[in-house]
């Protein structure tokens, strides 16, 4: 062979391998979504695979290459497939007949968003409300029969089986409306299923294809949950009751228990490690796995679907997996919680917004854990903390900023105590004082303990009184950013500063409570802001549940200590909480539609502390707004008798879904919008929430349905926002039978004492029994 045909040779392979490499790097993992089967058992799954081959076949060029490059294809209730596909191939894909969707699976870090809690909504059923007999925990537990009949599907990380919150004895057997299976992989059998755990499945497939094959290390290919965020979530809503339950170090002793003890648990395990981050840094949770996870739920049988997963930003509908997902549950009328997400307080940062979703957000408990700091000047600065190291001796006291390796920090970043910036020779045996950021608190701490340190006190991440505590590698308490201030002046204005951690110690009743968590995400609703997000909000802070016990407390490599239960902070924690609640209403009123069962946890809801006084901000100072908790804190109590209800069926979502999708195929391709649609605001909503108000200003119709008993009269009570007038029309609503349905309308108009901006309001039904209370959220702008 002649050098010139060599050359051209070595020239066409490179330009072929760069176009290869090109390809490759390109293709990214695509979720095609194509509504709803409606096949009703005529199609096999194999032709269904086929059709979805097919999409795929005419951008690949050969069956063989739409084969290789698909991913999931769904195929019980939702229809689509998701696959590694190149941005135009997507495009090409996307124009195609019966497509209504394509969007990009992104392997972004989710945040996956007890034994006091329940004790904590017992007492404040029955201290809210004078007017009606308390109704206490065991109360309202048998009557909804501990949710024994009622399955909940939990989409998280996974389980820890043999965790006692999960034992089965004296259940009754299974009900036959099961249908799911439990799948076994490493560590995981058929037999770590029960009549308690009574599924347990796991997805895969679109982590690997993002990540590479797992990492046996990192986390167990099967239901096992080696993260410790799903078992803590599953046991909040349906662990046992286990008595002499606590986290590490005795803090949270007492009886642990979910708020439905007898509830099935089904467990779709979609949440894995990322490579090269700490457990604590989070999972990531993928559109598609868990999209085919819904999926799954859905034919399994499930009748509430917990969801503590959300992304840093909303996401319009017919592109959010957790969205698609949820309105082909909600259409089967089960009810679908979801976190609001962590990134309170900056406004608009609420998540999961869609209507048909139940949106929780986070507040506390009565209960802290207290280790305060003493400074060797005699003042002693707040603090809390689960760490079981104690520290009472008085050590010399250093701000990490004077004590970092040269180069390892810039201004913005020095002072955080990140991995890898503190000096041995600076550390050593003392205590060193953080600031918050850029790292998780945990991983603070243990630079502290590799740098020598004897203890650090951490710089609390949120602005205001909301701590959340963490079992520290070594003593460590957080304090409030106002304190840390105090600290940091005494360090600067003393040559030998000196400081001491007080031992951690549980204290119960402590006021107020509640208040909001100030990492709980707020509104108004970033994509609609005429639907009021997030819906309510529950315990989010510090809550005691089941762990892992791959996990340690900290979810650190560097920490070897096993615990059974362990306290979390976040929406995460708040969530389950109304899932719970969600099914003791499921097992009280079966035939009730999932709108029916949100309407009754928000209508219930009260804007008041255990003190009488408005729920406050995570500053403690400031009255809360319906932004930071929808229609207010939880009561399921309360919520089993509403007395009026605000219901929605899926068509009702279809029509709203009209205001966004008018010019592409519905996300249900069998329904068209019609010329006149109604608008956001007349969805048939608990909550009202009116944007752009101008002086000619918009009238709004809701309906209400009583089921509170027969022969009723309900009159109206209207606490008007500020700077504007209400008018309700009737004001009084007649009742002869369970099931009759009223309407009325509401005017809302600009009045004396307009000004820009959100002002927030009220208004209540009430049958002198029964009050059904909404808050009015409006706008000009």
């Amino acid at each position: 062979m002649s050098n010139h045909y060599l050359v051209v040779l070595l020239v066409s392979l490179l330009i072929l391998l760069v176009n290869v490499s090109t390809s490759s790097a390109q293709r990214q993992v695509y979720i095609v979504y194509l509504g709803e089967h409606r096949h009703s058992g005529k199609q096999t799954w194999e032709e269904i695979e086929e059709t979805h081959h097919s999409y795929l076949q005419a951008v690949k060029g050969s069956k063989e290459e739409a084969k290789a490059c698909i991913i999931y294809s769904y195929k019980n209730v939702i229809n689509g497939f998701s696959a590694l596909l190149t941005p135009q191939e997507a495009t090409t894909i996307s124009e195609m007949e019966g497509v209504i969707s394509v969007f990009h699976s992104h392997p972004t870090k989710s945040r996956l968003h007890t034994t006091r809690s329940w004790d904590f909504i017992s007492l404040l059923e029955a201290n809210w409300d004078a007017t009606r007999p308390p109704i206490n925990q065991d109360q309202f537990l048998r009557r909804a029969g501990y949710g024994k009949d009622v399955i909940v599907g939990v989409l998280d990380s996974g389980v820890w089986p043999e965790s006692q919150s999960f034992n089965d004895e004296g259940m009754e057997p299974i009900p036959s409306s099961w249908k799911g299976i439990c799948e076994s992989g490493v560590a995981f059998n058929s037999s770590h299923c029960n009549k308690k755990l009574i599924g347990a499945r796991y997805y895969l497939k679109s982590y690997e294809a993002n990540f590479g094959p797992l990492d046996p290390k990192l986390d167990f290919r099967s239901p096992r949950d080696i993260n410790g965020h799903g078992t803590h979530t599953s046991s909040t809503i349906g662990g046992r009751r286990v008595p002499n339950a606590a986290a590490i170090g005795g803090f949270g002793y007492g009886t642990a228990t979910g708020g439905a003890p007898l509830v099935r648990l089904a467990i779709y395990k979609v949440c894995w490690p990322v490579p090269g981050q700490t457990r604590a840094e989070g999972n990531t949770c993928l559109d598609d796995d868990m999209l085919a996870a819904f999926d799954d739920a859905i034919a399994d049988g499930v009748q509430v679907i917990s969801v503590s997963i959300g992304r840093n930003t909303s996401t319009p509908y017919i592109q959010d997996g957790i969205a698609i997902g949820s309105l082909h549950a909600v259409k089967r009328n089960i009810v679908v919680a979801c976190s609001a997400g962590n990134s309170g307080p900056t406004p608009s940062t609420v998540t999961n917004v869609a209507p048909w979703i139940i949106t929780v957000g986070a507040s506390s408990i009565d209960r802290v854990f207290s280790s305060p700091v003493l400074l060797g000047n005699g003042i002693q600065v707040q603090g809390e903390s689960v760490t079981p190291h104690k520290l009472s001796m008085m050590h010399p006291l250093i701000y990490a900023g004077d004590a970092e390796i040269p180069g390892t920090t810039i201004n913005e970043t020095s002072g955080l105590c990140l991995p890898g910036t503190l000096s041995k020779e600076l550390v050593q045996g003392k205590i060193v004082l953080c600031l918050r950021g850029y790292s998780t608190n945990v991983e603070k701490g243990l630079e502290v303990r590799g740098a020598g340190g004897l203890g650090f006190i951490l710089q609390n991440p949120v602005d205001g009184i909301s701590i959340s505590v963490d079992a520290h590698v070594l003593p460590g308490t957080a304090v409030l950013s106002n304190d840390s201030a105090t600290i940091l002046n005494y360090i600067k204005s003393n040559k030998n500063p000196t400081a001491s951690i007080v031992s951690a110690r549980t204290v119960l009743s402590s006021k107020p409570s509640p208040f909001m968590a100030g990492f709980s995400s707020t509104g108004p609703n970033p994509l609609e802001p005429n639907i009021l997000k997030p819906d309510i909000t529950a315990p989010g802070l510090n809550i005691l549940a089941a762990w892992s016990e791959a996990a340690s407390p900290t979810k650190l490599f560097d920490d070897s200590r096993v615990v059974k239960y362990n306290i979390l902070s976040g929406t995460s924690m708040s969530c389950p909480h109304v899932a719970a609640a969600a099914v003791l209403i499921k097992a009280t009123h079966p035939n009730w539609s999932s709108a029916a069962i949100r309407s009754a946890l928000m209508t219930t809801a009260t804007q008041t502390n255990k003190l009488g006084l408005p729920i406050t901000d995570g500053t403690g100072d400031t009255a809360a707004t319906p932004f930071h908790y929808g229609s207010g804190h939880f009561r399921p109590g309360k919520a089993l008798d509403p007395g009026l209800i605000y219901d929605a069926n899926y068509t009702d979502y279809l029509l709203y879904l009209c205001n966004y999708n008018t010019s592409v195929p519905s996300i249900d391709p069998s329904f068209t919008c019609p010329d006149d649609f109604p608008s956001p605001t007349d969805l048939n909503y608990p909550s009202i929430a009116v944007s752009n108000v101008n002086s000619s200003g918009i009238s709004v119709r809701r309906t209400v349905t009583n089921v509170g008993g027969g022969a009723t009269v309900y009159k109206v009570r209207l606490e008007a926002p500020v700077g504007y007038t209400v008018e309700i029309s009737p004001e009084t609503m007649n009742f002869s039978s369970v099931g009759q349905r009223e309407s009325f309308n509401i005017v809302i108009r600009p009045g004396s004492g307009f000004r820009n901006g959100y002002a927030f309001g009220w208004y209540t039904w009430s049958d002198g029994i029964h009050s059904v209370r909404s808050p009015i959220v409006v706008s000009s702008h």
